[in-house]
């Protein structure tokens, strides 16, 4: 990277199939599409230089273009975010690339911004993500709550849906709540779509795993994060609510 401002280009790779609340992508009951208030927010942060929604389908490039949204058409039949923006990035010239998953509509620019800064300032990762205690009404062994734990130099030892760590004695224990968002250096984005799944991945269903049993390093930055990304319908109400309630203020 150049001694200058890094040129940072943000994808947010998105598609109509979730299994947990499909269709979600364009869920807009608060008339604008999920995805889009995810690019909203990743605009609001000084770091990034472009946002780019990538995605295989055509109803999301329409409404895209309709909001004046950069978008990429890729093939289908990725396994997850990475893979997508991987094809996205091809002919992309960055110094970062972001990768802002589509279902974060309340990201803070901090957290974007904090987690770009970690992959700047650490020479020895290849990827930096975030992560966040888990707030007091967070129930710690929701597996829809990806938790994160980190060695003393701040890099992740594991990421997982089940409770990490476990604490034998029930002492208090601050777990840290994934953040979706990974930050790459070009080389290693482009080193992903080569890389064979492996085994916790496929049991996990976390694509970052892919990474750390490779021998990749994901150093992680801790912010203090606001709610979490939606993969259920309840969630997507709870965010409409909060949505509505921010508006009539």
């Amino acid at each position: 990277m150049s001694d200058t401002r890094p040129e940072v280009i943000a994808i947010i790779p998105t598609h109509m199939g979730s299994t947990r609340f499909p269709g979600k992508a364009l869920a807009a009951e608060t008339g604008r599409a999920l995805v889009l208030h995810v690019a909203d927010a990743v605009q609001r942060s000084n770091a990034v230089s472009r946002v780019i929604i990538a995605s295989e389908n055509t109803e999301i490039a329409q409404a895209c273009e309709s909001a004046g949204i950069e978008h990429i058409i890729t093939g289908q039949g990725h396994p997850n975010g990475s893979s997508r923006i991987s094809e996205a990035a091809t002919g992309l010239h960055g110094d970062v690339i972001l990768n802002v998953q589509g279902d974060e509509p309340e990201i803070e620019p901090s957290t974007i911004d904090a987690t770009i800064a970690a992959l700047i300032t650490d020479k020895d990762a290849d990827v930096a993500t975030a992560a966040t205690p888990l707030r007091d009404d967070d129930d710690p062994a929701d597996p829809n709550l990806v938790k994160v734990v980190t060695g003393l130099d701040g890099h992740a030892l594991y990421f997982s849906r089940s409770l990490i760590p476990m604490n034998r004695d029930g002492e208090n224990t601050e777990y840290l709540r994934h953040i979706g968002l990974y930050a790459y250096r070009p080389a290693t984005l482009a080193a992903y779509a080569t890389l064979a799944p492996t085994p916790l991945e496929t049991a996990e269903r976390l694509e970052q795993l892919r990474l750390l049993e490779h021998g990749y390093r994901i150093t992680v930055a801790q912010v203090d994060a606001g709610h979490p990304g939606i993969d259920t319908a309840e969630q997507y109400q709870a965010f409409v609510t909060r949505w509505r309630a921010r508006q009539a203020n």
